[in-house]
């Protein structure tokens, strides 16, 4: 029913050190630049693979007065990144390293070896051993940086998430949307859409106490992909549970709908059919313009007047 990841969504202040964290250190590409569709007067900016493909975007809100994440229970809490090989994770420390992040020692993430660090913002993430596994077909990783071919991020893999009430969260991921769990305890449950598979998984952790205040480096939400269910109904399924549904936002892109679970997350579903990044622009120049749905291209000066210009991020 679910097919895997579709993208996942934060927030930053500063859309300059973004930009450069993520497309000069860690070599993706910005696939879109647009605005967040509800306040035009906010840039969303995506970073992907060479076309932005579906289980790959990670995707940012610029909130220049933003504060600190609060960090505590009921939060997405890490956000895994997939590269080929145990001979990656070391590139990876080597070259992150020599731009002065700072980042744990190879570890653990669940039964797969991984390297841990922070963006600018404080977000968590974390570098995934895929150990050359297969990927999907149409994942084509951005060669237009300098990191060497073998060792380039491949796509977002397990992403985790902190609750206060596991059980709940778990049974909706495997009896409304499929998921399958791989192995659980008292203190965390792993569960895939996609047998066998890193990139549909989800980790969740128990957690009590506080719970966390979203600030800059904060997940905003994590949208997930509808492999054949029309949003028509899954909004009825959603609703028939008692959840409360945003209805079917058309973002031009995609279709998708949201809702919020037991535990605050926020979930994104999108549609099985899509028009993708290409829609208002050549993949030669994904992501060197401001891209306005059509419903906002009317008001292309007014939105422009309020945001800093691209050219300024570099």
């Amino acid at each position: 029913m679910i097919s895997g990841h579709h993208h996942i969504s934060m927030f930053t202040k500063d859309l300059k050190e973004n930009n450069h964290f993520y497309t000069e250190v860690l070599g993706l590409r910005r696939v879109k630049v647009s605005v967040n569709q509800g306040d035009p007067k906010m840039y969303h900016v995506f970073y992907g693979d060479a076309l932005g493909s579906t289980g790959n975007d990670l995707t940012f809100f610029e909130i220049g007065n933003i504060g600190s994440t609060h960090p505590g229970t009921n939060m997405i809490s890490a956000i895994g990144l997939l590269v080929p090989s145990h001979e990656s994770l070391q590139y990876w420390q080597q070259r992150l390293d020599s731009y002065g992040v700072s980042h744990e020692d190879i570890t653990r993430y669940g039964n797969r070896e991984a390297l841990r660090f922070n963006d600018p913002d404080g977000l968590a993430l974390v570098l995934i051993n895929h150990d050359n596994q297969a990927v999907p077909e149409d994942w084509q990783p951005w060669s237009e940086n300098d990191i060497e071919e073998g060792h380039r991020i491949l796509g977002m893999g397990t992403v985790e998430i902190t609750v206060m009430d596991m059980p709940s969260i778990v049974l909706l991921l495997e009896n409304t949307f499929g998921y399958t769990v791989v192995h659980g305890n008292a203190e965390e449950t792993l569960l895939t859409s996609v047998a066998d598979e890193v990139f549909g998984e989800i980790l969740i952790k128990a957690q009590s106490g506080q719970k966390a205040r979203a600030g800059r480096g904060s997940v905003h939400h994590l949208a997930i992909q509808s492999k054949e269910r029309p949003l028509l109904e899954w909004d009825r399924i959603l609703k028939d549970q008692g959840y409360a549904t945003t209805g079917i936002k058309d973002r031009y892109y995609f279709e998708s709908l949201y809702f919020t679970e037991e535990n605050d997350i926020t979930f994104e579903i999108v549609g099985p059919v899509s028009r993708g990044f290409t829609a208002d622009r050549s993949a030669e120049t994904l992501g060197k313009t401001l891209d306005l749905p059509p419903f906002l291209e009317e008001r292309r000066e007014e939105i422009e007047s309020y945001l800093r210009p691209i050219e300024e991020w570099t």
